[in-house]
């Protein structure tokens, strides 16, 4: 062992360490730890110290930097010093793991004007998708053919959002319509929500584990309102009333309330039993024109996940749904993030203070989109300025620039591991970026035009796209 030491100049010496998890927690006291330790051996530690059952993956962190050398190696590295306890962030990883995408497997035509917004639902086994031409339209994704085209809507169809039970779409359009669809049939349930006097700009259900089968969602309109309505009376139950410009982003929240965001500067939470106004963030010098929760990917798939399981009664889906969402968010409250016109972005923890938690600046032109990944760890945006941004879902510290478009990116979305991140541009390409090595994994292009609306499926087998050249495009791994 000493010959050993010798031949290793000493780098046998122990380093004293703490680990907590992303949010700060120390897991047991200091620990010594050899410098001839790796990620391996500190799996083995954390897992056997969290006493799991079966052994789980982990990644780990020191300064935002992941450890993938020996403590040794990456002490000498960056030069840092043994004398003060060294932190090493645990951070859990998806036990599964999902293949980037890496051809184009289906070019379907149909819509007749620019597609404006594409959605898989809950349990990955259908996709929707909203054009100019007004229509909605479902899609068989075993045939990779058109299967219901849904017309009602007057004008654009500008937003569509599946329930988390995946029962139901709602879409919206520019002339202030909300319309109900049934997936299996294609059919339009029942008379359209009136009730909005301008284009809708988000529409957002309330969460599978609060309320099963899902009954109730809330739209948010260029109008200055929002409005809650119920699917079984079809009527407007609450507005939300008190923004005195545009709301352009809303969010039903994991612990039941609403989040609203405006060309006003600020964002408004309520409650939704009555529609109170509970809390208002200001912080934003210019319109605020979106917002992303930490439990949002959470919230969307309700009880589905990658292993395909069927849920038999409502109350089974209610019940697998609230635990997933207590196990994603832990004991950490839900983090919101505002981006705004000023191109700078928020991070919020609104259950805990009403003032910013961070302030994450860096991009040069308009934030169009932010997305969190699916284990909250990180946050992704997407900017005018060619840009797509990392960050610490956490704390809000900028992680890393991912650069290869040429053009605006418009939208953004995850894999369900939270390891790679996908990218649609004004340029016509799609991109898959590795958030572990921070680099491009793939580039997707084929489109003939901008990439207006991208969608990763939540079993992680399959990505949409769809834009200005009107075709709806599918791709594998």
């Amino acid at each position: 062992m000493e010959a050993q030491g010798g031949e290793m100049n000493g780098i046998n010496n122990s380093v004293m360490c703490l680990l907590t998890n992303p949010e700060g927690v120390r897991l047991g006291g200091s620990l010594y730890l050899p410098q001839n330790i790796g990620p391996p051996q500190l799996q083995d530690i954390v897992n056997k110290l969290l006493q799991n059952e079966e052994r789980l993956p982990y990644a780990f962190y020191i300064s935002d930097e992941e450890l993938v050398v020996q403590l040794g190696t990456y002490l000498q590295t960056n030069k840092v010093t043994v004398e003060k306890v060294l932190q090493i962030v645990y951070q859990p990883q998806a036990i599964f793991r999902i293949r980037p995408v890496s051809r184009c497997s289906a070019t379907i035509s149909g819509h007749t004007e620019a597609v404006l917004s594409v959605a898989f639902s809950p349990d990955s086994r259908n996709l929707a998708s909203g054009s100019g031409d007004t229509s909605v339209r479902f899609w068989d994704l075993n045939t990779q053919t058109p299967l219901f085209t849904c017309s009602g809507h007057k004008n654009w169809v500008l937003c569509i959002a599946w329930s988390p039970d995946g029962k139901h779409l709602a879409s919206g359009s520019k002339s202030g319509e909300l319309l109900l669809w049934d997936p299996q049939t294609g059919k339009q349930s029942g008379n359209p929500f009136i009730g909005h006097k301008k284009w809708i700009t988000g529409i957002s259900w309330e969460p599978v584990h609060l309320q099963a089968p899902c009954r109730r969602f809330v739209s948010s309109s260029k109008d200055g309102d929002a409005r809650i309505w119920d699917i079984s009376s079809r009527r407007c139950i609450i507005s939300l009333t008190g923004h005195t410009l545009a709301v352009t982003c809303v969010k039903w929240g994991g612990d039941g309330v609403i989040y609203t965001s405006s060309q006003d500067c600020t964002i408004k939470v309520w409650e939704t039993t009555q529609g109170k106004l509970i809390r208002e963030l200001k912080g934003h010098g210019h319109w605020v024109n979106s917002l992303a929760l930490s439990t949002e990917y959470t919230l969307r798939t309700g009880a589905f996940d990658h292993t395909g399981k069927i849920y038999s009664s409502a109350d089974e889906m209610k019940e697998a749904a609230l635990a997933k969402y207590s196990k994603m968010k832990a004991n950490a409250p839900e983090r919101l993030v505002s981006g705004s016109d000023d191109f700078t972005m928020i991070l919020w923890e609104p259950a805990i203070n009403k003032l910013p938690k961070a302030r994450l600046t860096g991009h040069q032109q308009l934030v169009n989109h932010v997305y969190f990944s699916p284990d909250g760890q990180w946050l992704a945006s997407a900017s005018f300025d060619k840009s797509v941004k990392l960050w610490n879902g956490i704390t809000g510290k900028f992680i890393a620039s991912f650069r290869g478009h040429v053009g605006p990116v418009y939208q953004i979305s995850w894999s369900a591991d939270s390891r790679l991140l996908l990218s649609g541009s004004k340029d016509s390409t799609l991109k898959v970026w590795d958030v572990r090595t921070k680099k491009l994994k793939q580039d997707l292009p084929g489109h003939a035009d901008e990439v207006f609306a991208v969608d990763w499926s939540p079993d992680g087998e399959k990505v949409a796209s769809g834009g200005k050249d009107r075709l709806l495009k599918l791709w594998m791994g």
